[in-house]
């Protein structure tokens, strides 16, 4: 009786995308026809019940490839149903929220993604052009390809160095209070090398985009399709690179005295460029590949905020690279001013959208990796 008080409780504590989430994993784990897709579908059958970490963790472990609503026969029209990729990215849009430091700010992300990160990096640009005007003249400094006349090499210190902690702590304060809900859920034992090394080499190489066969997942309809999984791919990758550009930028500065700017072909310079074109090709593609899904797969009120993050990675490598190109002409400042702008737009967003997703992803195919090596709860109870 006490059991049966308990499960009443937490099924009125669940919110409305939970509970859809846990009606669906019931059906499906009375068919498991999907078991071998992903790791959804596996980490499922290790449960007979679904409580509140439980959708969460599994949620955040679907990569939303489709390939489960194409095989479902309890899929709509069925009266039951089941489309997993919807419900789950349904309650992932819930998880921004709720685990989003601080949570307000997550609200509002999702509410005006788009127009927000645009007009958030329009005003940064003009925040810095208005900031760079006090000590120079924008049009009036020579094209020397040098930033540093624009903006002091500290001044930009300054600027971007407590965005990025902001960054790393919103981040952090999120995933650690993700992990502390899913942990007890997920066998609580503690993480070892063989399961972070599972974990992370499913997460480098988006194993779980490959639709449980290997040959793709669906966007616009039932066709595979490798697109996402290679637009995905150049995104990432490219935005490692910049990411390490900056990386070994700072290492060449504060370690060996090699002060910007820097050219072909030092290693900054070639990693930027690499990374800048490989995140300009894989965010059009992501974006075209965004328009075009069905809406069967996927949670609809998402695609502003999706498109917001996806706008800001373009319209930072195309800015990048358009700096670089024109680092010696007239509109050189004005060309940076609208590449920090981006990037610092971007940076200021991480937290609180797909970028944020990512990171709760990574931390639910670690705890998969690690529930994975325990002995099944189930198998034991037939014992």
């Amino acid at each position: 009786m006490q059991r049966l008080d308990a499960l009443m409780q937490e099924a009125r504590a669940l919110t409305a995308p939970e509970s859809e989430v846990q009606r669906q994993m019931q059906i499906c784990n009375a068919c498991r026809y999907c078991e071998g897709f992903c790791g959804v579908f596996p980490a499922m059958a290790r449960r007979l019940e679904f409580d509140k970490a439980d959708v969460h963790f599994l949620a955040n472990l679907c990569h939303n490839c489709g390939a489960c609503l194409h095989a479902c026969q309890y899929a709509p029209p069925h009266e039951f149903a089941v489309n997993v990729p919807r419900a789950m990215a349904s309650l992932r849009l819930q998880t921004y929220t709720d685990y989003a430091w601080p949570a307000p700010l997550g609200v509002l992300y999702q509410r005006n993604g788009l127009a927000l990160a645009m007009a958030l990096a329009a005003g940064l640009s003009l925040f810095l052009a208005l900031a760079a005007g006090l000590h120079t003249e924008l049009t009036g400094v020579a094209p020397s390809g040098n930033f540093y006349q624009i903006f002091p090499h500290n001044l930009l210190v300054a600027i971007f160095v407590p965005v990025f902690a902001f960054v790393v702590l919103a981040l952090g304060m999120g995933v650690r209070r993700f992990l502390r809900d899913i942990t007890p859920a997920t066998s609580g034992a503690t993480v070892n090398t063989t399961a972070a090394a599972d974990a992370g080499a499913k997460v480098l190489s988006l194993q779980y985009l490959d639709g449980g066969h290997g040959e793709g997942c669906n966007n616009a309809d039932d066709a595979w399709t490798l697109s996402r999984k290679r637009a995905h791919h150049l995104t990432f990758y490219g935005f490692l690179l910049c990411f390490g550009a900056t990386a070994v930028a700072t290492l060449y500065h504060y370690l060996f005295g090699w002060v910007a700017p820097y050219d072909l072909p030092s290693l900054p310079k070639v990693l930027g460029v690499a990374g800048g074109i490989s995140m300009l090709v894989g965010t059009s593609g992501l974006a075209l590949l965004n328009m075009q899904r069905h809406p069967d797969h996927g949670d609809a009120e998402q695609k502003t905020m999706d498109l917001g993050f996806i706008g800001l990675l373009f319209l930072t490598s195309a800015t990048g690279l358009a700096l670089w190109v024109g680092r010696a002409t007239a509109p050189m400042p004005w060309l940076l001013v609208g590449h920090l702008g981006a990037v610092m737009a971007l940076f200021l967003t991480l937290p609180y959208g797909k970028f944020a997703h990512g990171v709760y992803r990574t931390a639910a195919l670690l705890r998969h990796a690690v529930e994975r090596r325990q002995p099944s709860l189930l198998a034991l109870g037939d014992d």
